[in-house]
Formats: C-alpha cells, structure tokens, sequence
C-alpha cells in the first residue's frame, strides 16, 4: 500500500545533525513551521546491499511545480498522489536525469566525499540565511502530544520522513509502493531554487502506473541507477518543442524527437503524455538511425504555455524520455 500521509513540509531550517554509524543512520534536520516544529529524518545508508544511496542535486532546479510550492503556508502540507499537482515522481514528473544519480558512502572521513558533506552544504546554508524555506517531500508522523523528539527534545514530536524515492522497491518494502509519492529536499533561496534527490540502488525505475510496483520483465537498472542494456530509456530523445505558437487556439503544438540509436525505429503505437498524464498515441513515422522528425501533439495531450512536462513512451508503456519546461514564449521553439 502506498505512504500512509504524503505531503510537503515547508518551513525554516533550525538545526541538523549528522549520524555515523553502520544502524540505519539519517541525517536529521529541525525545522520551525510557523512555530511548530519538524524533524526531517533523511536516509544516508540503506539496510539492503548495496547499502550506499544515490544522489543527485540540482543548484538551478526549474520546473513547474515551483510557483505552487512557494504559494504554500509554513507547516505540513498534505498533497495528493496524483498527476498535474505539487506530488513528487522521480519516473513520472521529469524532475531529473536519472544518469545524473552516483553512488555515495553515508559517512567518509575527509571534506566533501559522502552524501552528509553534500547535505551539510546545503542545509548549512539555508540554516543561516533567514529568508530560506525548505520544502521536505515524505510521510508524516504525529503529533505525539506526551512524546518529546528524540534528536532535538521540542515537544510534541513531529516530523517527515520517506525522503526518497518511493516506488519500484525491493520485495521487503513493496508495502511502501506508490506514484506521485515520492520524497525529495527543495531549498528555495532568494536567487535560486536548489533540488536534492535520493534513491535506494536496488530501486527499479519502470514501475506500475496504478500501484508503484516493479514491471515484470523489465531489466534490473544498471550500476548506480543508470539504465541496463535492455532498458529504453533515452533511445528516442525529445529534443524540442514549440509549446505556445503563434496564433489562437487550437494551437498546432509540435515536438521533435531524435533517434539515438543505431537502427530504425517504428514510433507506431508508441505515446506523448502532458503534464496531466493526458496521453495520445501515435501512428507513426519510422524514425531512421540518427534522424529527427517534427510531429504535430495529438489530442487530448495539451502543453501548457506557463509550464508543464513533455513525456514519451514505448508501444510496451515503458517511459522513454520526459522533459520539463517553465516559459514557452509565443512563436519560439524550446530546445532540451
């Protein structure tokens, strides 16, 4: 069954603090909301081989999901696990290149070589500066109104955790499964906005649509995430688009795919989905070995001109490649 209470936290980094240790150690972090406060717990070491997460931070994080979340009050925000909204989907809602993800230890003597180094420059950054929010995807628990937070002693307990990728996991946390539920660190800063995202390496990458649950058949990910011979991730590319074009409605929107691979392949079958997961099939072209085509965005597939997210999947359902855009100025074609 998927999290119990999915939702963004949002509020003021207080305080952090590291944990060594081989026993599940976290990286822990008190947040004030509006006068009540949070404790972050953040995987750094999984209990399964390999036990190092992946991790992947961007430091000009854009996308479309930006202007919701600094509209949202201090304090847990519950989201629904649905398409078009602020939900979190490392596979779905193309917030990231997943080559992108590398391995880390938890823990490492030395400046800047595990992933609580890497969490330290960041949090410690938005711990000074008064004018920064954080924004915790994950589950909640409490409040525990008797109970006083085991890392920082406020009173009553409460806190978020899950913050990391939270679908197409091993067999002993399938209970966990979900999509649109995925956990992440957003740190908005008044010059930019900086993306954190973790992942378990035994975590699988095409997963059920309905359930979150690992596809039968599909190839296990490659070393650190990266995608296994068999995987179709990035064969076809989504290189452009011209999302807002000149003229009224109905706008005769286009996106340009190129074939990375070194055969041809039939795009018959094969799906555009919008941000609201609206999917059109296509029929076609065959798409030669490194050639790029224009094709029209069929119905019911709409791109929107303030933002949104462009994703391609194979006649077997797998996703492809996605893209996500924040401007579409009028006439100009997008470039990814």
């Amino acid at each position: 069954m998927p999290l119990k209470s999915y939702g963004v936290l949002a509020g003021r980094i207080r305080n952090h603090r590291r944990e060594g240790g081989a026993d599940s150690p976290h990286y822990q972090i008190e947040v004030d909301a509006a006068g009540t406060m949070f404790r972050v717990a953040v995987n750094v070491l999984s209990s399964q081989a390999p036990a190092e997460l992946l991790y992947t931070a961007s430091e000009a994080f854009a996308h479309p999901i930006l202007p919701g979340l600094a509209a949202l009050p201090d304090g847990f925000n519950p989201l629904d696990s649905t398409p078009g909204g602020l939900a979190l989907d490392f596979i779905r809602g193309n917030l990231f290149d997943r080559t992108s993800l590398r391995a880390l230890p938890s823990d490492k003597p030395g400046p800047d070589n595990d992933l609580a180094d890497k969490l330290d420059h960041y949090v410690q950054r938005a711990e000074a500066d008064s004018t920064a929010r954080l924004y915790a995807f994950g589950e909640r628990w409490g409040p525990e109104p008797t109970t006083p937070d085991k890392i920082f002693g406020f009173l009553p307990g409460n806190g978020v955790h899950d913050i990391h990728m939270n679908q197409g996991n091993s067999r002993q946390f399938t209970r966990d499964d979900g999509v649109w539920q995925d956990g992440g660190l957003l740190l908005a800063f008044a010059d930019r906005w900086v993306a954190i995202f973790l992942a378990f390496q035994n975590q699988m990458w095409h997963t059920d649509d309905s359930t979150g649950h690992t596809l039968v058949g599909v190839p296990p990910a490659g070393p650190a995430g990266h995608p296994a011979p068999g995987e179709p991730d990035r064969q076809i590319r989504i290189i452009a688009a011209l999302v807002n074009p000149l003229g009224p409605a109905p706008e005769a929107e286009t996106v340009t795919l190129l074939n990375t691979t070194a055969e041809p392949v039939d795009l018959a079958g094969w799906s555009l989905l919008d941000r609201a997961s609206h999917r059109a099939r296509l029929t076609g072209p065959v798409l030669p070995a490194g050639d790029a085509v224009r094709i029209p965005v069929p119905a019911p597939v709409a791109l929107g001109n303030s933002g949104g997210t462009i994703t391609l999947v194979n006649a077997d359902g797998l996703k492809v490649d996605g893209v996500a855009y924040t401007t579409a100025p009028e006439g100009r074609t997008l470039t990814f």
